[in-house]
């Protein structure tokens, strides 16, 4: 079975390509994250293995950086083991300890 194909021309590229050196966030000023973490990012916490009650986490927000043992999540806030809550719209970052 032997067909002969027609041949595809390719032009050839002879400049030097450079798109694609500078990117730029629009959400980052000055190093200050003025965005919030997504309810997405904070599932795949709770939604992990190793979560049974509590899992331990390092929260960024406005007002600092503190490490929290988070049990739930409410509507818009997080909930802690020592009953405070904390606005996800607040939350800059979040990793899990």
């Amino acid at each position: 079975m032997s067909k002969n194909l027609p041949n595809v021309y390719a032009v050839p590229i002879t400049k030097k390509m450079t798109n694609n050196k500078e990117t730029y966030k629009s959400f980052e000023v000055d190093g200050d994250r003025s965005s919030s973490v997504s309810v997405g990012e904070i599932n795949k916490i709770f939604n992990d293995k190793t979560h049974v009650y509590k899992t331990k986490v390092q929260i960024t927000t406005r007002k600092g950086i503190e490490t929290v043992e988070v049990v739930g999540l409410v509507k818009n806030a997080l909930l802690t083991l020592s009953g405070e809550s904390i606005n996800i719209e607040d939350i800059l970052d979040i990793k899990k300890v």
